[in-house]
Formats: C-alpha cells, structure tokens, sequence
C-alpha cells in the first residue's frame, strides 16, 4: 500500500524525472486536463490561479476579493510545498482591463508580501479568461527539496555526503 505525506493526496505522482504532480488539501479542483501545480526538483510551479473558492467551487464577488483569492489560490500550493510568497522567483498575472484591475493588483500584492521587495512579475492585458474572470496569476516558487538520503540536504550540512 502507498502512504502520502500529510496534506497531499494520492493524486500526487511522480513522473519517469520525478517531477512531482500537486494536489493539495484545501486547493481548487481542476475541472479538466491539468492540475493545479508540480515539483521539478528545487522548483515549485503553480498553473493560473483565478479568484475561485476552493469550498464552493464558485468565483468570488467583488475585483479585490476576486484578485485577493487568485493570490491566496497561489500561496496555498506553494506553501504545500515549503514555499512561502516571498520565495517566487516569478510571477505573471492575466487581466481582462489593464486600467482597471492592474492598480487592484498591485495593491493586493503589496498587501500579502508586506512591502518589498518583490518578484519579477509580468502583466498581461487577455480579452477573456475562463467564465469571463478578470484575472488569473501563476506563479514559480524556489523551494529546495529536502532529500534525507545520503546524498540529500542533512548529509550535505553534516559533512557526511557520499559520492554519487
């Protein structure tokens, strides 16, 4: 029988590169072929979050609560993997009305990052995303991966790293 660490799911697998299918407690269903986010070794990748309740399953009122849930979407699955928001390396965020929503985001950024500095991060103006949302935010994530084998992490740090 597989056993899963605390807070994933079985629908966390590994491919032949050991890239590292994500599925985390509490995150928003994929509703059709893709999944949430993946591990490549050090890197954690997070799809296009859009401003949906993982509880209802249904977009939130409002452009700031809206933006503000797409963010929290993204810092739940990088935070399943060790990343916090302060350790994205880069982001990109899709907007349906420049004008409008980028000093939205802005704002609700600056908010969850408390201050600088911040992420590389680019900004597109889309004529539509998905159930015509006004956003959508993907994010990369450095987070090194904690191997406890004779090769990892601990026996680097205690001088006991074995050849490979």
């Amino acid at each position: 029988m597989r056993t899963f660490p605390a807070g994933s799911t079985a629908a966390e697998e590994l491919s032949p590169n050991r890239v590292k299918t994500l599925s985390p407690v509490g995150a928003i269903k994929p509703t059709g072929t893709w999944s949430v986010g993946a591990r490549a070794g050090d890197f954690v990748f997070v799809a296009g979050m859009r401003g949906i309740d993982p509880a209802t399953g249904a977009l939130v009122a409002g452009d700031e609560a809206r933006i503000r849930r797409a963010f929290l979407n993204m810092k739940l699955i990088a935070e399943s993997e060790g990343a916090a928001l302060r350790d994205a390396v880069r982001l990109v965020v899709y907007v349906t009305d420049m004008s409008r929503l980028r000093p939205i985001v802005n704002t609700v950024q600056a908010q969850l990052w408390g201050g600088g500095p911040y992420p590389p991060r680019t900004i597109v103006e889309v004529r539509g995303l998905s159930q015509d949302d006004i956003v959508e935010v993907e994010g990369t994530f450095y987070a090194p991966a904690k191997e406890r084998g004779p090769h990892g992490e601990e026996a680097r740090a205690a001088g006991r790293l074995e050849p490979c």
